[in-house]
């Protein structure tokens, strides 16, 4: 068994921090939608309007990734964790890297890319 970590952790407090960053970005320019949404009730608020399905997809993104960056983080703390259980992690998170950066490629997905490449290249092939 070896270390993910060689220094202090960090990348799980990196995607912490992409998270935080997307989820006020994203109060911040879907401030219009939202307050409509609160105007609507939020109930059923979306509907077949695609800025708030938008607004409210993109505030939603944060919050899994958040708790990815949280559980990341306690495993980096984890001195004797295994490498290559996080394989599928790096992979997963390379692939809807890939996938965002295909359909957005000016967005924050590349925010993500640091971490993939320390799973990967501590994980290996």
């Amino acid at each position: 068994m070896t270390s993910l970590a060689t220094n202090r952790p960090w990348m799980g407090r990196w995607l912490l921090a992409v998270a935080v960053l997307h989820t006020v970005f994203g109060l911040l320019v879907f401030a219009g939608p939202l307050q409509k949404m609160l105007r609507l009730g939020l109930f059923n608020a979306v509907g077949a309007d695609p800025l708030l399905a938008a607004a409210t997809w993109f505030l939603l993104f944060g919050a899994p990734l958040a708790l990815l960056g949280q559980a990341l983080s306690l495993l980096e703390r984890q001195r004797q964790l295994d490498p290559a259980a996080l394989r599928p992690l790096g992979w997963g998170l390379l692939a809807l890297w890939a996938l965002g950066v295909l359909l957005m490629p000016a967005s924050g997905f590349w925010l993500v890319l640091p971490v993939v490449w320390a799973l990967l290249r501590r994980v290996g092939p």
